[in-house]
C-alpha cells in the first residue's frame, strides 16, 4: 500500500519552492482560489507562480492522499496491473502523476495535460531534479483539445477536474478519455453529492461503452444507493506546519473526502464487497454497511462469534470485506 503522505522527493521539491514565501500571502491567495473554485471558476484564479504555490501548499497534500487511496484500491483488486505509460488529464501541479509514480514502479513515461500556465510551470519545476519522473511531457491546452492530440496510455487519470467543466463537455470528455485508455481509467472527484453524481454519470456512460468497474463497486450494475445517501470515502493525512498555518488549522491532520471510479477494458471476475461507512461497533455486535454483488447490505456480526467479531471491528471505511454471518437488506 502506498502511503497517503507526499513522497520525500516531492516534499523536498515543494519545500524548496516555498522558501521565503509568506504564509500570510499564501493564506490570502488560497482563500481567493478556493472561493473561485466554489463559484465554478475552476483554476482561473491561479495566474502567477505565487498563486500556484499557494494552491499546491493548500490542496496538493489532500489531493495526493485521495488519489493514492483510489490507486491503492485499484491495486488491491488488480495486483498484476503494471502500466508503462500514464496520461494525466487536467494535471494541474502534477499531483496525480506523482501518486501514480509512487504506486506503479512500472511507469516509465508520463504525459500531463492542462491549460493553466502557472500550474504547468510549477509541475515542471517540481520534477526538474526528480529521479523517478524523468520522462515527463506536459502539453498545454484545454482538456478535450489537448486530449484529442495525445497518444493513448495504459493508465489514464483525471483528478478533481471534471467538475470544472459543463455537463456537455463532461460527456464528451468521458468518451474521449475512454478512447485514449488502453487498459484502465481512474477518475477522482470531491466526496460531495455533486462529485458523486459526476462519477456515477461517467460510470454509467462508460459501462455502456464496454467498460468494467475495478473499484470501488463490486459490480457493473446500477449504484444501489438512493438520495440523500451517496458513495464517498475518507482518507486521513498529516498536515505540515506550513499547511496548518495557511489553513488556520489547529489539529495536525486532515480528513479528505472523495468519490472515485476505476474502470478497465478487461472483465473482473471476482470483486469483494466494499465497506461504505465506518462500521457501527457495540458490545453486542458489529454492523457493516456494504456494497455487494447483490446490492446494498448491512452485515451483522454478533459478539458471540468471537473471531468474526474481532475481524469486523478492524474493518475500515473504504476497504474490501468478506464480513457477514447474518445479513439484512
Amino acid at each position: 500500500m502506498t502511503s497517503p503522505d507526499l513522497p520525500a522527493e516531492l516534499k523536498a521539491a515543494l519545500d524548496g519552492k516555498l522558501r521565503g514565501f509568506s504564509r500570510n500571502d499564501a493564506a490570502s491567495r488560497s482563500a481567493t482560489i478556493s472561493k473561485t473554485y466554489r463559484d465554478g471558476g475552476g483554476s482561473g484564479a491561479i495566474r502567477s507562480e505565487a498563486d500556484a504555490l499557494a494552491y499546491a501548499l493548500t490542496r496538493m497534500p489532500a489531493t495526493y492522499a485521495a488519489v493514492t487511496a483510489s490507486l491503492n484500491a485499484l491495486v488491491e483488486i488488480r495486483p498484476d496491473f503494471s502500466p508503462e505509460n500514464l496520461l494525466d488529464v487536467g494535471a494541474g501541479p502534477g499531483t496525480a502523476t506523482w501518486a501514480a509514480a509512487e504506486t506503479f514502479p512500472s511507469l516509465q513515461r508520463f504525459t500531463l495535460l492542462d491549460a493553466n500556465d502557472a500550474l504547468r510551470a510549477l509541475a515542471l519545476g517540481l520534477v526538474t531534479d526528480s529521479f523517478r519522473l524523468r520522462d515527463v511531457s506536459y502539453e498545454r491546452g484545454e482538456a478535450r483539445g489537448a486530449l484529442a492530440k495525445a497518444d493513448a496510455a495504459d493508465l489514464v487519470m483525471a483528478s478533481y477536474m471534471i467538475g470544472e467543466i459543463g455537463d456537455a463537455e463532461q460527456r464528451a470528455l468521458a468518451g474521449l478519455m475512454w478512447e485514449k485508455t488502453r487498459d484502465t481509467l481512474l477518475v477522482v472527484e470531491p466526496g460531495t453529492p455533486a462529485g458523486y453524481a459526476r462519477i456515477i454519470a461517467l460510470r454509467e456512460r462508460l459501462i455502456a461503452k464496454g467498460a468494467h468497474v475495478v473499484a470501488p463497486c463490486p459490480h457493473d450494475g446500477k449504484c444501489p444507493l438512493e438520495p440523500p445517501d451517496w458513495c464517498h470515502f475518507s482518507q486521513r493525512l498529516q498536515r505540515s506546519r506550513a499547511h496548518m498555518q495557511v489553513k488556520g488549522a489547529e489539529v495536525p491532520f486532515e480528513d479528505e473526502r472523495f468519490s472515485y471510479v476505476a474502470l478497465t477494458r478487461a472483465r473482473i471476475e471476482k470483486r469483494p464487497a466494499r465497506v461504505l461507512a465506518q462500521p457501527e461497533v457495540t458490545k453486542a455486535e458489529v454492523v457493516t454497511k456494504l456494497c455487494t454483488t447483490d446490492g446494498l447490505v448491512f452485515a451483522t456480526v454478533p459478539r458471540r462469534d468471537k473471531a468474526a467479531y474481532h475481524r469486523a471491528r478492524k474493518q475500515r471505511w473504504g476497504e474490501t470485506s468478506e464480513t457477514g454471518t447474518r445479513e439484512t437488506n
